[in-house]
């Protein structure tokens, strides 16, 4: 058997054997195409506007020849240089490095390519999308083919045909197939240990009034009930108390969010606000987590920085 190596493909000759090589373009290679009414012109330059269909967490140039790296969290990231750059017919991005926490092989998409081909098609422009090695085989398969199909049949196909996509729909993705687990060491949390009884603490913690400095209205001590914080021209958010187990946990949901100090401002909504009680020896100890508020969050180092002054300070002084 003689195996042949250039700088496209692999060539193996003198055996008949199914070998896969990662940069091999064949029918297993995850492909969809989209068939849009816009010029190649249109289609090639939302495209290389990656920020504006896959992720605004890229760092480089995305429209030469050259390389720029792509993120999310500590689930994901790759570094992807760019190959080809035909206009209005053709964009070809090898992966030079990748990382992925939730497969075993980590570097699954490493060498791969990921390729955009661009034609007209009667009146209409055909894209179509190949990454090249990207196959049924491999762990990351199912998770990486839903992510691509999100992106270029929804939010590329809109950039492309409305002037505004979807990028960074990252969290969705990865709770939908299960990877909110791998998020959690990056949700905000801090504990303090009391002498109190964890009745004592439990009473404390649902007297927000006492401890939450700003406009309460609702009950904020009883299962079910829903209230609401304001602090005028700055945070506005509605919670609903889904647990409350006297001396154990509280957690609310926070309904509707308005941060007026960032671009997103309904950034907190749809996270949860937990609070956990249990002994510690001769001691409680009460641990705070605000489930979904991540580093990737533009308001996270200022609400990081008020939740720990409002838990480890005010709270533990209530």
């Amino acid at each position: 058997m003689k195996v042949k190596q250039t700088k496209s493909k692999t060539e193996v000759t003198g055996m008949n054997l199914p070998i896969k090589t990662k940069n091999m373009k064949n029918n297993q290679d995850f492909s969809i195409t989209l068939l849009v009414d816009n010029t190649p012109k249109e289609a090639f330059d939302a495209i290389n506007n990656v920020r504006g269909w896959w992720s605004e967490e890229i760092e480089g140039r995305t429209d030469e020849l050259g390389e720029f790296k792509y993120h999310y969290q500590d689930i994901h990231r790759c570094t992807i240089k760019i190959t080809e750059l035909v206009p209005g017919k053709k964009v070809v991005w090898h992966v030079v490095d990748n990382y992925f926490n939730f497969v075993k092989d980590k570097s699954e998409w490493k060498d791969t390519d990921i390729v955009f081909e661009i034609a007209k098609k009667g009146d209409k422009t055909e894209v179509r999308f190949t990454h090249v090695g990207l196959v049924p085989a491999y762990e990351c398969y199912g998770v990486c083919s839903d992510a691509w199909g999100t992106y270029i049949n929804g939010s590329l196909r809109n950039l492309i045909t409305k002037g505004k996509g979807q990028p960074n729909q990252n969290e969705q993705i990865a709770k939908k197939h299960g990877l909110e687990r791998s998020m959690s060491d990056q949700n905000y949390t801090t504990a303090f240990l009391a002498d109190q009884t964890p009745e004592e603490a439990f009473a404390a913690i649902n007297n927000v009034r006492g401890w939450w400095s700003g406009e309460i209205e609702g009950d904020t001590d009883k299962l079910g009930a829903e209230f609401t914080y304001r602090v005028p021209d700055i945070h506005y958010s509605k919670q609903k108390i889904t647990e409350f187990i006297p001396g154990k946990k509280v957690v609310w949901l926070v309904l509707d969010a308005d941060l007026t100090f960032v671009e997103d401002k309904s950034e907190w909504k749809g996270t949860e606000i937990t609070f956990e009680i249990s002994k510690k020896g001769d001691k409680t100890e009460v641990r705070f987590t605000h489930i979904g508020l991540v580093p990737a969050y533009e308001c996270y180092s200022d609400c990081s920085n008020a939740w720990g002054s409002l838990i480890n300070g005010s709270l533990r002084k209530l």
